[in-house]
């Protein structure tokens, strides 16, 4: 089974193409791949499928390591979509893929940088339920009280101005407790942020992943934030990964810009195929 890894700011992906697989990628299955000891190790997979319907061109399944599957990943999204020009899934610089959160839309600038249009983002969404239409709230986590900012864009964002505090925050430590709050029903990725004019700095803790070295949606949800509360746009985001630029309209319509390379690609080996086979979950 060939498989190629990707990175885009230290956020790695295992890319594998859905027609050749011998089995379903399971939860179980996922997490054996994922695995940094038996398996390849990574952030999580990104299953590409091409696509029936001519409006798209690849369909994209976002699994993370724990086997969850997420509906939207910023940097996996553009390491797929490269994935798919690079190997001539499409001749068009702009063309669209489907995701579980929708179409996105990228328009390529070369074999390693593309700009990605996610769609609108919200305040309001069936992850945050009870939240007002501003998506602003407080919740009680890791013995503190947080002012959040809820964003829904493809997934569940929650951005908290950590201001001087930032760099000093201690993530693995108190993201557990806000990524599950019960104000969250499908759990919910954190931002950490602190702005400065047209830069906004950030870390981010990653549903089912834990602290990461960039997310594009974590990035996204962080601008977003910082433009809700009357930073400009565009914003450079940064990670501790590297940056990403972020572009935000009024009507809160995002396109997301930065590159993404190939790792590593090769076939998986026969004792970690065995496994896999045998996996049942």
């Amino acid at each position: 089974m060939r498989f190629e890894k990707w990175q885009a700011l230290g956020n790695d992906y295992v890319i594998v193409e859905a027609e050749p697989l011998p089995w379903e990628l399971t939860a179980a299955r996922v997490r054996l791949i994922c695995d940094p000891h038996f398996g390849v190790g990574s952030d999580g997979i990104l299953l590409l499928s091409r696509s029936v319907d001519p409006a798209y061109v690849a369909e994209l399944r976002i699994f993370n390591p724990d086997g969850s599957e997420a509906e939207l990943s910023g940097n996996g999204a553009r390491e797929a979509i490269l994935y798919a020009y690079r190997h001539g899934w499409t001749e068009e610089k702009t063309f669209s893929i489907l995701t579980a959160a929708g179409p996105v839309t990228p328009t390529i600038a070369s074999e390693r940088t593309c700009s990605v249009a996610m769609g609108r983002a919200a305040t309001a969404s069936k992850d945050f339920p009870d939240g007002p239409a501003d998506g602003r709230g407080t919740l009680s986590a890791a013995g503190r009280e947080w002012a959040f900012q809820h964003v829904s864009i493809g997934n569940p964002q929650c951005a908290i101005e950590a201001a001087e505090e930032l760099e000093s925050l201690d993530l693995p430590a108190t993201g557990p407790a806000i990524e599950g709050h019960e104000l969250f029903p499908n759990r919910t990725n954190v931002s950490f942020y602190r702005v400065d004019g047209d830069r906004v700095r950030a870390r981010i803790f990653e549903r089912g992943v834990g602290e990461t070295l960039s997310s594009g949606t974590g990035a996204s949800g962080a601008a977003i934030a910082a433009f809700l509360r009357g930073a400009p746009s565009p914003l450079t985001v940064e990670l501790d990964g590297g940056e990403l630029t972020v572009e935000i309209s009024d009507d809160l319509d995002v396109t997301l810009t930065g590159w993404a390379e190939p790792v590593c690609s090769g076939e998986l080996s026969a004792e970690l195929l065995a496994a896999l086979a045998a996996a049942s979950e």
